[in-house]
Parts: C-alpha cells; sequence; structure tokens
C-alpha cells in the first residue's frame, strides 16, 4: 500500500483517538482531580517514550543540550496549558462541546502566527477564522445566557494548543524529535505535578482504591500509550509522507469523533444552535487550512522530496 494512505490511515486514527478522550478524561476526572491525573498520564508517557529512546534510539541522547532542553520546555509550557484548562474545562461542560471548542487551535494557528511569527495570514485563514467564531458563539451560547467557565476554560486549552503548534514548527526541525517530544511532556509532568500538589489533594494518586477504578485505568491506558505516547510518535515519523495542510485537515475530524462519543457512550445531545455552530467550526477548520496555490506547491515539493 501507497505510504500516503498508510500515513493518512494512522493520522485518521490518531484524530480518532483523540476525540475519543473527551468522554474517557471526563469520567475518569470524577475520581481523580484535573492536574494529578494529568500528571500521572504524562509520567507514563514520557516514560515509555524514554525507554523507547535508550532502546532504539540512544545516540539521540548525546545530542539533548541546554537549547534543546529549553526549547521542549518551553513548547510543553504551552501544551501544559493547552491540557490543563481542558482537562479542568471537562468538569463544567460536557465532551461534545469541548471537542469542537478545542478544534478552534487548527484556526487560532494561522491568527496568532501573524503576531508572534510575523506570517500573514492568508484569505482562507480569515475567512475560517469568521466562520468558526460565528460557531463559537452558536456552540456556546445558544439556549444559555452566559459563556459557561468550563466553555471559556476550553477556548484557553485551544490557545494553549495553537501556540504550543507554532512553537513545535519553529524548533522541531532543529533537534530530533524524539527527545524533543520527551523533554515537552516530561515538563508537562512536571508542571502538572506541581500544581497537583499546591492545589488539589494529589494523595488520590497513590490510593489504589482511586488509582485502579475502572473510569481511571482505562482514562490513564488510552490517553498516556494511545493520545499521547504513540500519537507523538505517530505523527513526527508519518507527517513525512503528507502535507502540514492534509495532516491539519484530517485532525479537524477529531471534534467529530469527540461528538460521537459522547453521543454514544455519554448520553449527549445537542441544540440544534449548537449542532449547526459546530458544523461552522469544523467549515472554519476546513477553510483556514485550505491552502493557497503558491503554498500548495510549495508543500507538494517538500512531501515529494520526503518521499
Amino acid at each position: 500500500m501507497n505510504k500516503k494512505y498508510i500515513a493518512d490511515f494512522t493520522l485518521l486514527f490518531v484524530a480518532f483517538v483523540w476525540g475519543t478522550t473527551f468522554v474517557v478524561v471526563q469520567n475518569a476526572i470524577s475520581f481523580l482531580q484535573p492536574h494529578t491525573f494529568n500528571a500521572v498520564r504524562f509520567f507514563m508517557a514520557a516514560l515509555l517514550l524514554s525507554v523507547w529512546l535508550v532502546v532504539f534510539r540512544r545516540d539521540e541522547i548525546k545530542a539533548i543540550n541546554k537549547k534543546l532542553l529549553l526549547s521542549g520546555m518551553a513548547i510543553g509550557f504551552w501544551l501544559f496549558i493547552g491540557y490543563a484548562c481542558q482537562t479542568i474545562g471537562l468538569v463544567y461542560t460536557t465532551s461534545s462541546k469541548a471537542g469542537f471548542i478545542t478544534g478552534l487551535s487548527v484556526v487560532l494557528v494561522p491568527l496568532l502566527s501573524f503576531f508572534i511569527l510575523k506570517i500573514k495570514p492568508g484569505i482562507y485563514a480569515i475567512i475560517g477564522v469568521s466562520i468558526a467564531t460565528v460557531g463559537l458563539y452558536l456552540l456556546t451560547m445558544c439556549g444559555t445566557a452566559i459563556l459557561n467557565i468550563g466553555d471559556l476554560l476550553v477556548f484557553f486549552c485551544a490557545i494553549g494548543f495553537a501556540m504550543q503548534i507554532i512553537y513545535t514548527g519553529k524548533y522541531s526541525s532543529q533537534y530530533p524529535s524524539l527527545s524533543l517530544t520527551i523533554i515537552q511532556i516530561s515538563f508537562v509532568a512536571i508542571l502538572s505535578s506541581v500544581c497537583a500538589f499546591l492545589f488539589e489533594d494529589w494523595q488520590k494518586a497513590i490510593q489504589p482504591e482511586i488509582l485502579f477504578q475502572r473510569e481511571v485505568v482505562i482514562a490513564l491506558m488510552v490517553t498516556s500509550f494511545l493520545a499521547t505516547a504513540f500519537a507523538f510518535l505517530v505523527q513526527t515519523y508519518f507527517q513525512k509522507y503528507t502535507s502540514a495542510t492534509h495532516t491539519a485537515l484530517i485532525f479537524a475530524t477529531e471534534p467529530v469523533f469527540a461528538a460521537l462519543t459522547a453521543f454514544l457512550f455519554a448520553g449527549e445531545r445537542m441544540s440544534v444552535g449548537g449542532i449547526i455552530g459546530s458544523i461552522f467550526i469544523l467549515l472554519g477548520m476546513i477553510f483556514a487550512e485550505f491552502p493557497s496555490k503558491r503554498k500548495k506547491a510549495a508543500e507538494n515539493t517538500i512531501q515529494e522530496k520526503a518521499v
């Protein structure tokens, strides 16, 4: 089978895994508090990837230096903001709404790139942002008088993920991917642990009757190994066989999977306005990543060289 098709299918599976985690995490944080859950999750993922590094990519260890550490920590900081706000937000909002609001990170990337990297957004990015903004209003405000605090937290989560994507793009070409990933994931684990120690009852994480609850075990297995360690490795390896825009469009299916799993396993229902808003957000994500002819030609050239 063509490597491009294998890459597309595998990245689609990653989007599916990410989409399904909203429900399982929401179930788990009723037993284990958000920062504590994230601390355990990311420590497990970092440990798994570290074993992979030592066993299969030992030569990358020699390349670790101060600049690599600082770069990984910068990416990890925004990843921490993303997951912290998302996990806490799930305490107050639904999985389906959280999925679509998180998906706004795809739309926010070109907008934030303009302010941070001075990269002017194209017409499609501007259209995408406009459509997604209307969708966000419909999704979060229909049937309610004020914005839900969980919706607001998940929106900050989308900003965190967008910043993480921007800084990953900035540093990923400069350093080995696996080492950079381990550092950022480890930094998320450290920051989550500090917050758990300061603001939560972190001792629940070492209580067997809580840690081995069925919902907690399932959530940790899915998020640590599949949604974090596996997903990051897969994205790093397979993205060289497809364009960045194509990858972003595949990942735009994540909120759809989130809404479907929330409907099937959590019994969540959206209002008509919420459904229309979700569709607008999805369309906005697609428009935001739709390339100009010049950009498409450049990405195709890079893809052909990679293959």
